[in-house]
């Protein structure tokens, strides 16, 4: 497909040909919005044939335009044009390292100076969890001026060769291993790729490796006769010796390549950014990408192999983990003593699971503990040693969450399903000491666990062995202190620190607080999650960045200024818990913030079809269409208050309209039959209360329920007369009705020692469809309302999020796999009548929640549903050894 001069693609003007090959066409271009000329790679049709392969290249196109790093080519801009995808890059003025090498080695100077700007390169990605693939000297270009960028970014996922092309001409090259199939270029692939193993960085840096060796000796250092003999020396070979082709190579830079090409990926540098400094050390440089340089713009009429201007990014999740076999003996001395430099590495999470909330370090650094919620949207604990690449679920954790360390690190405490666990993490039974709420806990050595044992209570004390819980703290209503969480003992084991969280959430603070005494004291005016550190600090986040704080523990007080740690820390639960631990031997880990993915809502048919689409793309979540189908509700972020509002829009017009405006959480609004109200949860006043307002946004809001317990408005019952609503209290998490006539007084609909959630009204107000845990997972059940012991179970293998077809015929339920499910029912008599479920179609919006992601049109022939814009990376989990080092600098 060949563009012409002045041709317009997107917005783009056509200027000239830049080149051509197997991978397409590249243009110089004019983009007329910002006024510069841009390199417009055009690739094959066929690249779109395939839609989900369309929308990874699109994906991993945009996570390399998001690296903004001086030695990564910047990518501006994805689009199709007659059904081929097409990046907009940066133009440049250079040519690629291969062109430059010629097949002579470079000076040992410039080929530090070159391989410390790739390495940086390659650091800046995989620090947002993206791994080039296939870096070789075709993918590095070397600017008129001297700087190395990286091009290519994700190619070898989008790409294989077709078998016919030489080694030198084959961009990648397709290798199928039996467990899997791998892209990369021979001679290029790190052994595990050859082997078609799951891949992380350092495949990367075993790639950089050969690159570097061909940039010192002007030859491969991998090579044979055929692709088979290249793969085979990769897999059982070391290289020639640099010497032999290069007298003139130091020997320190000699170990620090064949460091690099080890087989073994564990004994490779530990991540990019240890590469460069090791680099630069060796060249007495300091950090020669540091500074970025305007973009060049280039003649046309060059070759295509001189115009490698485009780069993908591969985005997932950070797979990245590291032996510690070189840095453990650290791990073993006191923090005092531990004079090594700040070493920083990645760890992957387990299968295909997903890592949420605070990692926790043990203390002694040597394990962690994730909380990983898989592909099926069930949450457990898994235990990763540090010095060990595998991870294993630690039996008994399920639904587990907030786990904190024993002080031996032999066993872990823990919340699950409204209930405080502890568990030898060597193995042995779960025990349940006691009622709690996931706000945390801490464990001393003289085996006292501090904990929240209800939302409307201060902290408790309890025996590890188990035993009575006795009140510790007392909230401060004088305060507006409506829970105190994440407490933290520090080295003494009777003095420790919570978070008292206040609504509004301005006033909330650390205090300090002790086993002997009801006396508490103000220590930060910040509501953050806290933790010592040894030698001497308090860590915890302010406003997004993780900080150290300068703190005598023996008198208890602060002596210093806060000094930044790390920016843009990961917060959950209205910012109060940072997403960060330490231990007492000087490692810290912690996740960073990951925006909130864009969603577009989109209409499906039954059979998984796009209709088409509902205003723009944004921040939706709770979605509930109007009993006419012609408004929606949902909450939207503000993602500069960090709190949400309802919203309300016209789907004809597509625009919304803001309901609520306090600087307070709103969400969970249900419509009133009549669509001229609506009902929804805010935490205005301390813990989440029910309140009304009218969908014309008149008027104010009425508080109609306020409780000793958090809850979350589900539906509205089609006569007007009741609200049901979900609660969590000390002993779970229950449905009531709110009665909107009389006295107004709560009645409870499914109160059992399970956690029911996610109630709604059949049409005709006879049966309520819920979920409850009773079986040990997620089921939907069906019951009749008033409640009159008869109950069904509908979904089978797990399932939630229930919705009923406007007559009442069919029931549609999310399953534990992500399906949309469909059942037929009959609510007509007084059994209630179920048939078999079976799947429509999978909606993209994952598994179980409690997000209410979509809604069923009246019908039951259309589905509202809430799409990712783009599949977003989770955050990684970063482990820092010797973190105390930087703040020496």
């Amino acid at each position: 497909m060949a563009l012409s001069p002045n041709a317009r693609l997107g917005r783009y003007e056509i200027r000239s040909l830049l080149g051509e090959g197997g991978m397409g066409e590249v243009y110089l271009a004019r983009d007329p919005k910002i006024g510069r000329d841009v390199a417009i790679k055009v690739l094959p049709a066929q690249f779109s044939a395939d839609a989900e392969r369309l929308a990874r290249f699109e994906q991993e196109a945009c996570a390399a335009g998001a690296l903004n790093h001086p030695n990564v080519l910047a990518v501006h801009d994805v689009g199709q044009h007659d059904g081929a995808p097409f990046v907009v890059s940066e133009l440049l003025e250079g040519e690629t390292l291969r062109e430059k090498l010629r097949g002579a080695p470079l000076p040992q100077r410039k080929a530090v100076e070159y391989a410390s700007q790739i390495a940086r390169g390659l650091a800046a990605a995989h620090e947002r969890g993206i791994v080039h693939r296939d870096l070789k000297p075709e993918n590095i270009f070397i600017t008129s001026d001297g700087r190395a960028k990286i091009l290519d970014f994700g190619l070898a996922k989008l790409t294989q060769g077709d078998g016919r092309q030489s080694q030198t001409e084959i961009p990648t090259w397709r290798v199928d291993t039996g467990p899997g199939a791998v892209m990369g270029t021979v001679g290029y692939m790190a052994p595990e790729q050859v082997r078609g193993r799951r891949v992380d960085h350092r495949a990367d840096i075993f790639s950089f490796g050969a690159v570097l060796y061909e940039m010192l000796t002007g030859r491969r250092a991998f090579r044979g006769e055929s692709a088979a003999d290249a793969l085979s020396a990769v897999l059982r070979e070391d290289p020639p010796a640099l010497s032999e082709s290069n007298r003139n190579v130091s020997p320190a830079l000699e170990r620090l390549v064949l460091h690099c090409l080890e087989k073994d990926p564990a004994a490779r540098f530990h991540s990019a950014s240890d590469l460069a400094f090791a680099l630069e050390s060796l060249s007495g440089a300091t950090a020669v990408s540091g500074e970025q340089t305007p973009t060049m713009h280039a003649p046309a009429g060059r070759g295509v192999r001189r115009r490698e201007l485009i780069a993908w990014g591969v985005a997932g999740a950070a797979l990245v983990a590291a032996s510690l076999a070189l840095i453990l003996p650290s791990l073993r001395r006191a923090p005092q003593e531990a004079t090594a430099a700040a070493a920083r590495f990645l760890i992957a999470p387990p299968g295909k699971g997903q890592v949420i909330g605070a990692p926790l370090i043990s203390p002694d650094g040597r394990r962690v503990i994730l909380v990983v919620r898989d592909t099926a949207g069930r949450q457990s604990l898994w235990l990763r040693p540090l010095d060990s690449l595998d991870a294993q679920q630690l039996a008994g954790t399920e639904a587990g969450d907030q786990p904190f360390w024993s002080p031996d690190g032999r066993s872990i405490g823990f919340i699950a399903a409204g209930k405080l666990k502890r568990l030898d993490v060597s193995g042995g039974p779960t025990q349940t000491l006691s009622d709690a709420v996931g706000v945390g806990g801490a464990w001393n050595r003289d085996g006292v666990i501090v904990f929240s044992r209800s939302p409307t209570e201060g902290l408790y004390r309890i025996p590890a062995a188990g035993g009575t819980p006795e009140p510790l703290t007392t909230l401060d209503k004088s305060r507006d202190e409506y829970v105190h969480a994440w407490p933290h003992f520090l080295p003494d084991g009777r003095h420790f620190l919570y978070v008292a969280g206040t609504s509004p959430p301005e006033k909330s603070a650390v205090f300090l607080g002790s086993l002997d005494s009801k006396q508490t004291r103000l220590l930060i005016d910040v509501g953050s999650s806290v933790s010592y550190a040894p030698p001497g600090y308090l860590l915890y986040a302010r406003e997004g960045t993780l900080v150290a704080r300068p703190f005598d523990a023996d008198r208890l007080e602060l002596t210093g200024e806060a000094v930044p740690v790390v920016k843009q820390i990961g917060v959950t639960l209205g910012n109060a818990r940072a997403h960060f631990s330490v231990s007492e031997t000087g490692t810290l880990i912690y996740r960073p913030s990951a925006a909130e993915a864009d969603t577009q809502l989109v209409w499906f048919d039954r059979t998984g079809k796009q209709l088409g689409t509902v205003g723009a793309a944004g921040h939706y979540s709770d979605i509930r269409l109007s009993p006419d189908g012609k408004r929606l509700a949902f909450r939207r972020l503000d993602t500069e208050n960090g709190a949400s509002d309802i919203w309300l829009m016209e789907l004809t017009r597509g625009a919304p309209t803001r309901l609520t405006f306090d600087p307070a959480d709103d969400g969970d609004a249900v419509w009133s039959p009549d669509g001229g109200r609506v009902v929804f949860s805010s935490q205005r006043e301390g813990l989440p209360n029910l309140y009304q307002k009218l969908s014309s946004g008149a008027g104010g809001e009425e508080l109609i329920l306020k409780t000793e317990d958090a809850k979350w408005a589900t539906d509205w019952s089609p006569d007007g007369r009741h609200v049901l609503y979900a609660t969590q209290g000390r002993q779970s998490n229950d449905l009531w009705v709110l009665p909107l006539f009389g006295e107004r007084r709560p009645e409870p609909f499914a109160r059992t020692d399970f956690s029911e959630g996610g109630g709604r009204f059949s049409p005709d107000g006879r049966w309520i469809a819920y979920t409850s845990n009773e079986s040990g997972r997620f089921e939907v059940y069906v019951q009749s309302f008033p409640a009159s012991g008869g109950k069904w179970q509908v979904s089978n293998g797990g399932g939630g999020s229930p919705r009923w077809r406007r007559d009442g015929r069919e029931l549609f339920y999310l399953s534990a796999d992500g399906k949309l499910m469909v059942v037929e029912v009959d609510g007509s008599s007084d059994t209630f009548k179920a048939g078999v479920p079976g799947p429509l179609f999978e909606p993209r919006v994952g598994a179980i929640s409690g997000d209410s992601p979509y809604d069923a049109a009246a019908d039951g022939r259309r589905f509202l549903i809430k799409v990712p814009v783009e599949e977003t990376a989770p955050a990684p989990v970063t482990v820092v050894l010797n973190w105390t080092t930087d703040l020496k600098r």
